[in-house]
């Protein structure tokens, strides 16, 4: 298990609109920009083997913001295209706080960070005592069908709680600042209870409507 003493303070940082990594869950990427060939090349020579997933910060008037949160994940997977770039899996390990970008010589962005306040992300999966899932699946079915979206439901219905919220997290449809909003949340039951506000929401084009919690 991952220790805080073992992340590094200093990350390679790729911010990328609309993509969300939480902790033990995966996000694949396509990487094919230089830097971020670059990037990745360097990240592989680290035995930590991270990147740092950030969103750009389009709430403040400084060109390149970030939000101060975001996630580093260890690259577990990786193969070769075609046309030179790479597709590669990233494991969430822990969320971080940006306390400066670092200058330096590398093409692409780099951060000194801050792990403390995130443990709980190097322990074992959280759990929700208070996850309706026969509501939730009636729900997501109501927000799959008005998307068009498919999915399978089996394995979602056997899917354990952070895997499944996390996973929904990250594959619904969500504009970046909502998707910042569920990583932020402190809790696995505060991000289902947020992953439910979106679909409610959405479901009803911004309406107050009851939640389900």
């Amino acid at each position: 298990m991952t220790k805080p003493k073992d992340l590094p303070s200093v990350v390679p940082v790729f911010p990328l609109p609309g993509a969300l990594l939480l902790p033990r869950a995966q996000l694949p990427l396509h990487l094919f920009e230089p830097r971020y060939l670059a990037m990745l090349d360097d990240a592989l020579k680290t035995d930590a083997r991270m990147i740092a997933m950030v969103q750009p910060n389009d709430g403040v008037d400084v060109e390149d913001a970030l939000h101060r949160i975001g996630c580093a994940g260890r690259v577990t997977a990786m193969s070769e295209t075609e046309t030179g770039g790479y597709m590669i899996t990233l494991t969430g390990v822990s969320r971080f706080r940006i306390e400066e970008e670092v200058d330096g010589f590398t093409p692409y962005r780099r951060a000194r960070v801050n792990w403390a306040g995130f443990e709980d992300d190097l322990g074992e999966a959280q759990t929700d005592p208070d996850l309706d899932r026969a509501g939730l699946t009636d729900l997501l079915k109501r927000f799959f069908d008005d998307r068009d979206l498919s999915t399978d439901w089996g394995s979602m219905n056997e899917a354990e709680p952070e895997l499944l919220i996390n996973s929904l997290s990250i594959l619904c449809p969500f504009e970046p600042e909502e998707r910042q909003a569920l990583l932020e949340a402190d809790t696995l039951k505060a991000r289902r209870e947020m992953l439910v506000t979106l679909i409610e929401y959405a479901l009803h084009g911004g309406n107050e409507q009851k939640v389900m919690q």
